[in-house]
């Protein structure tokens, strides 16, 4: 078959989870079909990964000259695309002509059977109404992400922009997904929410998965007392989650365990995430390899207040055997179940006691370790996930 997926953000990803779950279902989709990538990208270095050009049989990939994450740059175009009524996070990319003109050459110029549109983002190049047949491949409820992010932002310029955008991609999404042949989810619970607008033969839930034999338990044992976060810290859910943990529940974490640790490790930390290091807070920045943090440590956290769709960060930590405490919607829609696979817990003080808890309880914590690893590597390998896709959109 042959297949034209259309996504934003350059070839491979960094380690933000929705980039990482298209990467590893092309990976295994490439063994069966013909696939052409469109896609467009930030012109800044390191943003395009062409190692993965291999995948593919041909690459249409549009530098465009985005201004950096919030610089006033940003903020002026952002000012300015306000009028247009229309989702900002959609609209940053159609700014710029030279996408639409590139997409419409590819599109006369090649015949394809079917068009999977990653993430909503790219919906407003598509003509849905035209052959071939076309699948939107949702990772979050986008509009949910925003709306979350509003409810726990404090400053009230950011907090009106997010309401904002609330609005607008709840618009887009209302908009697209009913023009899609078909719909995937990835939980039943974005599935439910997106059965208000598109009928239920024509949505499908691709589990998340994990990379079962790059994560695996590692011998070295981890060091007491030590936690870890993992993920992009300019993804504005990683950034509120990490802050929340540094400002609100670590510090009752050190008042029964003064030589707790904490790593934040991910790519692209603001000011906010960097204001948190100290001896006993390391921010990394980027990492080429997240798996020695994971190792040694004791506990992987997953604080979240916002976001949608799933954490791929809570199956890669589940899958090297570690103990995860985790919010309730941090852990929303993997199939996990509370102190068999996971540790969930909601408010700071009961955040903060739950973690203690794992960290002092060796047994515990190696118990809930297994289980995870278990859980992951049996169910929920990135094969038997590219499997369902592919007979789904055979289907």
């Amino acid at each position: 078959m042959k297949l034209l997926w259309v996504k934003g953000g350059g070839l491979l990803p960094p380690d933000t989870g929705g980039k990482i779950r298209s990467y590893q279902i092309l990976k295994q989709l490439a063994r069966w079909h013909d696939i052409t990538l469109f896609t467009y990208y930030p012109e800044r270095p390191n943003d395009l990964h062409p190692a993965g050009s291999e995948l593919f049989s041909k690459v249409v990939a549009v530098p465009l000259p985005l201004p950096h994450y919030r610089s006033l740059a940003e903020y002026a175009r952002y000012a300015r695309l306000l009028a247009t009524g229309r989702a900002y996070t959609i609209e940053k990319y159609f700014y710029y002509p030279e996408v639409r003109r590139s997409f419409q050459a590819l599109m006369g110029s090649s015949q394809f059977d079917l068009i999977v549109c990653d993430f909503i983002y790219p919906a407003p190049l598509i003509d849905w109404k035209s052959r071939p047949r076309k699948i939107l491949f949702t990772h979050n409820v986008e509009a949910q992400i925003w709306e979350r992010y509003y409810k726990v932002a404090g400053n009230p310029i950011w907090k009106f922009v997010c309401w904002l955008e609330s609005r607008t991609l709840a618009r887009a999404e209302r908009q697209y997904l009913p023009l899609a042949d078909c719909v995937l989810t990835v939980s039943e619970y974005d599935r439910a929410f997106f059965a208000q607008y598109v009928a239920a033969d024509r949505l499908f839930v691709i589990p998340t998965g994990v990379d079962t034999e790059y994560f695996q338990p590692m011998s070295d044992p981890p060091e007491p007392n030590t936690m870890v976060f993992t993920g992009s810290m300019d993804w504005m859910p990683n950034e509120d989650g990490v802050s929340y943990f540094g400002e609100k529940i670590f510090p009752i974490i050190q008042r029964e365990i003064p030589k707790a640790r904490f790593f934040a490790v991910g790519h692209r930390p603001p000011k906010r995430i960097l204001a948190l290091a100290s001896e006993s807070v390391v921010v990394t920045g980027s990492v080429d390899d997240i798996r020695p943090y994971l190792a040694k440590a004791a506990v992987c956290v997953v604080p979240l207040r916002s976001g949608s769709g799933t954490r791929i960060k809570i199956f890669e930590a589940m899958a090297m055997g570690k103990a995860v405490v985790s919010t309730t919607l941090g852990a929303e829609g993997l199939p996990v179940r509370h102190g068999e696979h996971i540790i969930l817990a909601d408010d700071p003080e009961h955040f903060a006691r739950e973690t203690v808890g794992v960290l002092r309880d060796v047994e515990r914590r190696d118990q809930l370790g297994r289980a995870a690893r278990q859980l992951v590597a049996e169910n929920y390998g990135w094969p038997a996930v590219a499997k369902y896709f592919d007979r789904t959109i055979r289907r």
